[in-house]
């Protein structure tokens, strides 16, 4: 078998599109000869400085705790696990619908077979020059005009794709391939359209 490409990719366990990516690259995994390795970057720590309005910045104010545990889980577990902690803490965010508190979260951290503890993480700053040197890592690849997802893959590094629902199949590994295409042609940006639908998660 050829060896597989990485992919880095870096999630946000609250952004709903960044859910969305994730779920895409496992299907591209399945189809294409390429190892998602996972990373935690923070819409907090993005849009701290930011003028936001008030309800955003009660969401960003909430976003700090998960990615506070992803961090703590990394550091105790190793990186391997943030693809458990995320694809747990993602369903119950995004496809459940469930809150975004202390309870989620120790829920997510049992069925991901980690230490419930953990979540004691998510009130604490002991982590955050841990998140932030993440963080720091990925966005400093595409620069701070985006959020997440972040994926680089070869020294190319890009934002997105944004895309609702989830391509599965063929479908995801075509686009895939496109992607690819236009991020690795040399001086290309951005290609962007208005959003006309909301997450979906099928």
């Amino acid at each position: 078998m050829s060896e597989r490409t990485p992919v880095d990719f870096w999630f946000d366990p609250l952004c709903p599109w960044a859910w969305i990516s994730s779920r895409w690259i496992h299907e591209v995994a399945a189809l294409r000869e390429i190892e998602p390795r996972w990373h935690v970057m923070s819409l907090s720590v993005l849009n701290e400085d930011k003028d936001l309005p008030e309800k955003y910045r009660a969401v960003m104010k909430e976003a700090w705790g998960p990615v506070r545990v992803c961090i703590a889980a990394e550091q105790k577990y190793g990186a391997d696990v943030l693809d458990r902690l995320y694809t747990e803490l993602g369903t119950r965010f995004h496809d459940e619908g469930k809150p975004r508190d202390r309870a989620t979260i120790e829920e997510a951290l049992r069925a991901a077979g980690l230490d419930v503890a953990l979540a004691d993480a998510a009130d604490s700053a002991e982590y955050d020059e841990a998140l932030r040197a993440s963080h720091h890592n990925g966005m400093d690849r595409v620069g701070y005009e985006v959020g997440t997802p972040v994926i680089d893959v070869e020294g190319t590094a890009f934002f997105g794709p944004v895309v609702s629902p989830i391509p599965r199949g063929e479908a995801a590994a075509k686009l895939w391939d496109g992607v690819r295409l236009v991020a690795g042609t040399d001086g290309f940006f951005e290609l962007k359209r208005s959003r006309t639908r909301d997450p979906i998660f099928t």
